[in-house]
């Protein structure tokens, strides 16, 4: 009996340690998987303008004058500052390097891809005679723009840190720090270090529901990164050296989450989640729902994140349930500004087990400058619950590829260090082939003295009218000094682009852009009636982040209008790109869209002939277009709400952000991407993506039989043969029944009558072939240099005025080829 009782004893022993040492075992591999930090291939840690090593963080900065083969720092005008300051937020603060020219820092590269570029900014006091907080701060990679006339003064930072993804595709990095306006640029820190692979996918989610591919091109400035319901989390605790901070002053309505953790021992990383993607630390630590005491339910925890409107965010949300007990019995919703991103997200189903990360990504948009997460209880689970464990928020470069405002690094730097001195050499290379081929040499004198001699006799050309054919040409700007004491006043004609204004003028003349001034909203974003300082009323149309138009289309429309003048077109006033915003300032015009005054918006009908004049008006401008230039330009976008009209009445194309240049004289067509609304849109250049001024004159046509009929160009909710404007008025036309269509408001007076009379003009025009400004004129009662040299037909004289608008509607309807009127 006792031998059976040392043999059990025995064997309990055996299982405890063989228990004991598996755990620590298992312990043994969670430490240390958990602590194999990541080496990264490329490891530069700068502190500018010391003289000795810093240690930051365990981390060893080396100064930037010291001879690493790894870095150089190239620049004419440079000095250093250090001071012996225990009161700076770190030691990397304490010097700095001060820049009166251009500086460069080149590094090399070993293993190409994405990098952090990691800023750090901190004005010494005893920097001299330089006031550093005034300084502005300008930061350029080869590609990117990191930051644009930063300055200290006007923020109440007492220091700055910024972190970037950059993606690096060459064997060098250049980092150039660009002083403006006679001041100096200055930085105290820089690290330029390796990102692991596959750390930043290049496919996401667009909220709410929409791939989105390209993040790899893209550049990625830090904004936030959260350890949700846990401490902050210094950069030695991340294998990557970022920092986390904690969530709580975020988050919309504090009794709404309630903290929860476990042992960072307990998360098992698993399908491709590793260290790198977040610590442990931010794995094992929680928001769960509390007291929530909100409006909705289903917004149960909400974080509120201040960002910059007219970009992009990246949005990484970071999951691991530490509070359920069972598989199953957490599932949740999550949503992105409001719009649900996931629904009935069970991390247990789609990880087989408890305690595992799981990370998801999304692309969000802003309108309002914040970014809002939430998450809430689904309805239908057992458990009301919902958790969030990490958050990353960042800014993604915009079209520009730039962090701040529009202009790109060839605004800045019309050329890089590197490519510079690439330019040299083969320049150096051409001369000395030159040289080397008298043969050549004589070619070439000869071509430059052709060319001299061709620039002495021919006059100077300019692609765009430099005057404008109607109206006043000039506006005056008032620009004010920050301190109020000076302010000079300016033709817009000085800037080619039109009056700058500033965001704070724009919201003194907007009334902070009160709704009550709203005008109306288009594809671009809102429009706001506005008042400048001198009592000008103006429309002020503010950009949209989220419309398919976007930095494209505003650049495309300062662009043409700041060089375009005339009477029946609207006029650009100017623009404020100032905080990423994309605002235009044009004249306004005081009645609004011609759309507007014939159906839908309850106004009295226009009579005829008013409607006629509009019609002509509208014509001229895009006459002027077509043939007012070198070469043409094409609206791609008319229709009767981009015809504004003026106090008077008088028609004025407008919206030009679709716009593009037309043909050249050797080619026939644009080859392009289809754009345009549709109804307006000309089916040869929807069907070949082949434009030209002729797809402007289809869509005028279906205005005109807007203007004859009073009904919109598609209407869904009528019979399937009458929802088409234009297929309908021309299945009436071959019946020679046109006046069928003919506002009922006109129907009394001659163009019912005159109307059958000229239904057989449109055929006759399909027909006809030539070119397309010969039938502008003719419409427009103007010529060009594209026209014919014969006069154009009068109107007959005993036509009546509403018979000729009954003509004008009918030949310009539906036909790509060519129009007559």
């Amino acid at each position: 009996m006792g031998k059976l009782r040392t043999s059990v004893w025995s064997s309990w022993v055996v299982i405890f340690f063989f228990f004991f040492f598996f755990k620590l075992l298992l312990l043994l591999s969670v430490v240390s998987s958990s602590s194999a930090a990541f080496t990264p291939a490329d490891n530069h840690l700068i502190a500018c303008g010391s003289s000795q090593n810093v240690s930051v963080d365990g981390r060893v900065f080396v100064p930037d004058s010291s001879r690493e083969s790894s870095f150089v720092l190239d620049t004419n005008g440079d000095d250093s500052v250090s001071a012996a300051n225990s009161t700076v937020p770190s030691p990397i603060f304490q010097s700095l390097r001060i820049f009166s020219e251009p500086g460069y820092y080149k590094f090399d590269i070993r293993q190409q891809g994405r990098h952090w570029v990691r800023l750090y900014f901190y004005p010494l006091p005893n920097a001299g005679k330089h006031d550093l907080t005034s300084a502005p701060l300008t930061v350029a990679t080869d590609d990117f723009v990191l930051l644009s006339n930063f300055t200290f003064w006007s923020t109440n930072y007492t220091y700055l840190f910024k972190e970037y993804s950059v993606n690096v595709t060459t064997d060098s990095l250049v980092l150039a720090f660009v002083p403006s306006n006679g001041s100096v640029s200055f930085v105290n820190g820089i690290e330029v270090v390796s990102v692991p692979d596959g750390l930043i996918y290049d496919q996401a989610v667009a909220v709410p529901n929409a791939p989105f591919s390209g993040l790899s091109e893209l550049g990625l400035e830090t904004m936030y990164r959260l350890n949700v319901g846990g401490p902050p989390l210094p950069p030695p605790s991340d294998t990557l050296g970022r920092t986390w901070e904690a969530d709580a002053k975020y988050l919309h309505v504090n009794s709404s989450a309630v903290k929860v953790s476990v042992s960072p021992s307990a998360i098992r990383y698993s399908d491709g989640v590793t260290p790198a993607t977040a610590p442990r630390a931010v794995y094992a630590t929680a928001d769960a729902m509390g007291d929530a005491n909100v409006t909705d339910l289903n917004f149960n925890i909400t974080w509120v994140f201040d960002v910059d409107a007219g970009f992009q965010y990246f949005v990484r949300l970071h999951f691991c349930d530490i509070v359920s007990k069972a598989l199953n019995t957490l599932v949740f919703n999550v949503y992105v500004n409001s719009d649900l991103a996931l629904g009935s997200l069970d991390l247990s189903s789609l990880k087989m087990a408890l305690a595992m990360p799981y990370y998801k990504d999304f692309v969000a948009n802003t309108t309002d400058g914040t970014v809002t997460v939430s998450v809430g209880p689904d309805p239908v689970a057992d458990v009301s619950n919902a958790i969030l464990n990490g958050l990353e928020v960042m800014k993604i470069s915009n079209d520009a590829k730039s962090f701040s405002g529009l202009s790109s690094v060839k605004d800045l730097l019309p050329e890089s260090k590197s490519k510079k001195k690439k330019v040299v050499w083969i320049v150096v290379g051409s001369v000395a082939g030159a040289l080397a081929a008298a043969g050549l040499i004589v070619a070439l004198c000869y071509c430059c003295f052709v060319a001299a001699r061709k620039s002495k006799t021919s006059p100077h050309t300019q692609t765009w009218l430099p005057l404008p054919l109607y109206g006043n040409s000039h506006t005056m700007s008032k620009v004010s000094t920050r301190s109020g004491t000076a302010s000079c006043a300016s033709l817009a004609s000085t800037n080619p682009l039109g009056r700058v204004f500033t965001f704070q003028e724009i919201m003194d003349a907007t009334n902070k852009f009160d709704e009550g001034l709203l005008l109306g909203v288009g594809g671009f974003g809102k429009v706001y009636k506005g008042t400048l300082e001198d009592d000008t009323k103006v429309a002020v149309k503010r950009g949209n982040p989220r419309s398919e138009q976007g930095l494209t289309e505003f650049h495309t429309e300062i662009e043409m209008l700041s060089k375009l003048r005339h009477r029946h077109l609207v006029s650009l006033i100017g623009y404020c790109d100032e905080r990423s915003e994309m605002i235009l300032v044009y004249e306004c015009m005081a009645n609004g869209p011609l759309r507007s005054h014939l159906y839908g918006a309850g106004l009295p009908p226009l009579p005829w002939r008013q409607r006629l004049e509009i019609c002509i008006g509208a014509a001229r401008g895009l006459h002027y277009l077509h043939t007012g230039a070198a070469q043409s330009i094409i609206h791609r976008d008319v229709k009767t709400t981009n015809i504004l009209l003026d106090e008077s009445f008088v028609a004025k194309v407008a919206d030009f952000g679709l716009s593009k240049t037309g043909p050249a004289l050797d080619q026939t067509h644009v080859s392009t991407a289809v754009k345009g609304s549709f109804g307006y849109l000309d089916p040869e250049y929807f069907r070949r993506q082949q434009l030209t001024e002729k797809s402007d004159v289809y869509s005028f046509g279906v205005v005109l039989m807007e203007v004859l009929c009073a009904r919109p160009a598609l209407n869904p909710g009528l019979p399937r043969e009458q929802v088409n404007i234009a297929e309908w008025a021309m299945a009436w036309q071959k019946k020679g029944m046109l006046e069928q269509v003919v506002d009922p408001v006109l129907s009394g007076g001659s163009t019912p009558r005159r109307s059958r009379s000229t239904g057989t003009r449109p055929r006759s025009a399909w027909r006809s072939t030539g070119p397309t400004g010969r039938r502008w004129g003719t419409c427009c009662g103007t010529s060009s240099t594209r026209s014919s040299s014969r006069r154009p037909p009068r109107w007959p004289t005993r036509t009546t005025t509403a018979s000729r608008a009954s003509r004008t509607s009918c030949c310009l309807v539906s036909n790509t080829r060519s129009i007559t009127v």
